[in-house]
């Protein structure tokens, strides 16, 4: 599943102001609301539950929160760039100002595991975290997303 798949450009969120990890959970989970067609407090509740069991926190700034979720027919994702960091309680210790939300179908199975992996994978990558956070539109963020995953399959 490539990136370009995954996450809309309505679904990409720029100088979003976040005092703490919950406040951007619940941004995540209107914006997620917006494009899904679902309840935002019903995805905030799966992605506070799968905090709960572990912080999402990836390390360098990113982090990958998700959650299954009824009503959804495929995986499909949020990205969402804060003005500031936030606490997390990432892995590394430090703040959170990249993070990329992906929400499957309630049943989906290895896929699910799949993207969750080619996100932190992608992320991973220092140069193109900088671009991210330099991007000044979500047109820009969704081509670096996309182009990076295309550069990637390819080479593989």
């Amino acid at each position: 599943m490539q990136i370009g798949e995954l996450l809309d450009r309505n679904a990409i969120a720029l100088r979003v102001s976040a005092a703490s990890k919950r406040k951007a959970l619940a941004v995540i989970a209107e914006i997620a609301a917006r494009n899904l067609k679902l309840d935002a407090g019903e995805i905030l509740d799966a992605l506070s539950e799968r905090e709960q069991a572990g912080s999402t926190g990836v390390g360098h700034g990113v982090a990958a929160p998700h959650a299954r979720l009824e009503g959804l027919d495929r995986m499909r994702g949020v990205f969402v760039r804060l003005d500031q960091p936030v606490e997390f309680e990432a892995v590394d210790d430090q703040p959170v100002d990249l993070i990329f939300a992906l929400f499957a179908p309630k049943d989906a199975g290895a896929e699910h595991l799949r993207a969750l992996a080619r996100v932190s994978r992608l992320l991973r990558q220092a140069d193109l975290r900088e671009q991210l956070r330099q991007a000044r539109t979500a047109d820009a963020i969704h081509a670096l997303l996309v182009q990076d995953t295309a550069a990637r399959s390819s080479a593989a």
